[in-house]
């Protein structure tokens, strides 16, 4: 017998989540960011009810593989480009974008483009350190990268160029960071006639400025915004996965008796505890703080003690309904994955982005 617990997809969640962002970046393509097994939501999953999407982005040639084999025909752009000269092959066998962000790549490509032999030419996209300083090509030397990924274009190794570049900030709609990345971005790439994009899913909302030609879509897609103190619904996105189990046993504990591991939490009365199938080896975050929320029978409580490997214990005082085989959600719906997070110190895509393979995916 499986495990209760389960965490649902909602389709149309997914596929309101995109209209709603074409409609914030209207005019723009947009890119359905689907790394990390689509946030953890699962990549073939989520790219097929996306597949209008204008685009895919993700982070490994073998994700480009995985949405090749279902059949997808899109523009998959792999964000950090590829590694070594062995990965060429099949980039160009699979009709991959190749982001380019160092040197080393640049001189793969030089290096190749003698054997290149008339082989499907590569569409890149230059990235630009705008600010982030993580990958990408210094502004000053972004028209130097450029002239070389043109001399390779005139060699046939190059197809499409495009430029990109990330925000550090800008699910911080008040610093000014984000703008100051754009005017750096925006002088690099000057008289360049090529498509940019700049946007990510934060910016998509709270910097219209920056939508450019394409935007990139990564949490947004699933209802969730990095954005303090906020959650999916504020920007009118809807959440795309409710985590969830049911309670396995209920418990009459005295006052003064403590629950859990280290005795973390005693009681303050006599008190009915609820006990769920769910642990940290399914992904829920151990660190989350002691009253953390929950939704039993639909009714918001709390989590007591501490979560341990498969089981945690919830505070069942003045919740109706509540006994064994009563539903537990963990987030989705009408608790947002992202006020959970907080508890845990986190943002909600970590969470996401950790349920273990014991967890049951089903749609709906």
């Amino acid at each position: 017998m499986s495990r209760p617990t389960t965490a649902t997809i909602h389709h149309a969640a997914l596929r309101h989540n995109l209209q709603h962002i074409r409609k914030a970046a209207a005019g723009a393509n947009v890119m359905a960011v689907v790394k990390a097994d689509a946030y953890g939501h699962g990549l073939e999953r989520v790219a097929g009810v996306l597949r209008d999407a204008d685009a895919f982005g993700v982070a490994a040639l073998g994700d480009l593989e995985r949405l090749r084999a279902i059949g997808l025909g899109n523009r998959v752009l792999i964000l950090s480009g590829f590694d070594e000269p062995a990965d060429l092959p099949k980039l160009r066998d699979l009709a991959g974008d190749t982001a380019i962000h160092h040197e080393f790549q640049l001189e793969i490509l030089e290096a190749a483009a003698a054997q290149w032999n008339g082989a499907q030419a590569l569409d890149v996209w230059l990235k630009v350190d705008s600010g982030m300083h993580r990958l990408g090509f210094a502004p000053d030397k972004v028209a130097g990268a450029y002239v070389r990924l043109q001399r390779l274009q005139q060699q046939g190794v190059v197809g499409e160029i495009r430029a990109i570049n990330h925000f550090a900030s800008s699910d911080e709609f008040e610093n000014p960071k984000t703008l100051q990345q754009l005017q750096a971005f925006d002088a690099a790439t000057h008289g360049m006639s090529i498509e940019r994009t700049t946007a990510n899913s934060a910016a998509i909302f709270g910097f219209p400025q920056t939508h450019r030609n394409w935007v990139r879509a990564g949490g947004a897609l699933y209802g969730q915004t990095v954005v303090e103190g906020k959650c999916g619904a504020d920007f009118g996105l809807r959440p795309a996965m409710t985590l969830h189990t049911r309670l396995i046993a209920v418990n009459s504990i005295q006052q003064g008796e403590t629950v859990g591991y280290s005795e973390r939490f005693r009681c303050p009365e006599n008190m009915l505890v609820g006990v769920a199938a769910v642990g940290y080896a399914d992904g829920y975050p151990r660190i989350v703080e002691e009253g953390t929320p929950v939704l039993v029978a639909g009714q918001r409580t709390q989590i007591i003690g501490r979560v341990s490997m498969d089981l945690m214990t919830i505070d069942l005082r003045n919740i109706q309904g509540a006994e064994v085989g009563a539903s537990v959600t963990l987030w989705g719906g009408d608790l947002p994955v992202e006020e959970v997070a907080r508890h845990a110190g986190t943002i909600g895509y970590d969470l996401t982005c950790s349920i273990t393979r014991r967890v049951l995916f089903t749609d709906a």
